[in-house]
């Protein structure tokens, strides 16, 4: 019989957490359904174990401290995974959970779909549109939403992710892990609702942005560093000869160099964007072997079979 967890990060989610663990019960009745408490100040543990959660605690703060810690803990075939606020269609995670069993996949995606008008605040609508746009076309057009919380993972996927974010930018690590090693993936459309009254949103629109886009850019350097430092390298060479093409032809036509300082700035840019082409092939090839050990862990986990 296959093992489902369920698993439901939580900071502050008193208000509707007992009924998103009631609402999973009935949608998956097998599943163990683990509440993670991540120092929440309100009433979240007592409720979600009068629902009949199983309670556990992350004292660092953030969610992706939180995911790290649940796939570090929970043992399952099967992990699905949600927030706590009762935005999400606990109704689709039946299909979801047989369609990574039937099709061997290693993460399912509710790819959110606005039930109501306010269930998107309009700078979240706009932020998750360019991410997804950016993630598409620096690491390849396989998702209409990267920071859905809402996921079914396979044990392997679970248990070879190296998880070092630390916030919301965990959903961004997620995918474009799944993206780097070519997992095989599924997204289906999934409703997405309000949160309750007299429950708030945890993200903050600025702060977390500039987050997720620092994560983006460290994750290109990680799987992508000819891409990003090639890209550098042309920028300078272009400047270089930009600037220097007047001196050239200038000197092959008087022996003189008028502007000796442009003529210096110039050649600087030239010889770093040549050293930045060459720390791109040095990275890539540490980046081809990270790949591998990546890999190598990956296919040390047996697959899930279908039942």
């Amino acid at each position: 019989m296959t093992r489902i967890a369920v698993l439901l990060p939580c900071y502050n989610e008193g208000v509707a957490i007992a009924s998103v663990v009631q609402d999973f019960r009935k949608a998956l009745p097998t599943a163990a359904i683990y509440v993670y408490d991540n120092n929440s100040q309100d009433n979240t543990i007592a409720e979600a174990k009068k629902a009949g959660a199983i309670v556990r605690r992350e004292p660092l703060q953030g969610k992706g401290h939180v995911v790290r810690r649940m796939f570090s803990d929970v043992e399952a075939d099967v992990y699905v995974m949600a927030d706590g606020d009762g935005t999400y269609n606990t109704q689709d995670a039946d299909l979801m959970v047989t369609l990574l069993k039937e099709r061997q996949l290693d993460m399912v995606i509710g790819a959110r779909v606005a039930k109501e008008q306010g269930a998107y605040r309009f700078g979240h609508a706009l932020g998750n549109r360019l991410f997804n746009c950016v993630v598409a076309f620096l690491f390849g057009n396989r998702f209409q939403d990267i920071f859905s919380g809402f996921r079914v993972f396979s044990r392997r996927f679970v248990k070879s992710f190296p998880a070092l974010s630390h916030g919301f930018d965990i959903e961004t690590e997620l995918s474009i892990h799944s993206l780097e090693l070519n997992l095989p993936i599924h997204e289906i459309p999934s409703v997405y609702g309000e949160r309750p009254a007299g429950s708030a949103s945890k993200l903050r629109t600025i702060t977390d942005g500039f987050r997720i886009l620092s994560r983006i850019f460290f994750l290109l350097m990680q799987v992508k560093p000819l891409f990003l430092f090639g890209t550098v390298a042309c920028a300078l060479v272009i400047a270089a000869l930009i600037l220097g093409y007047p001196l050239v032809t200038n000197f092959l036509s008087t022996g003189l160099v008028p502007r000796l300082p442009t003529a210096i700035l110039a050649t600087g840019l030239m010889i770093l964007g040549f050293l930045s082409l060459a720390c791109g092939f040095i990275l890539n090839n540490v980046s081809y072997g990270r790949r591998e050990v990546k890999r190598l862990a990956y296919l040390t986990i047996p697959a899930l079979q279908p039942e």
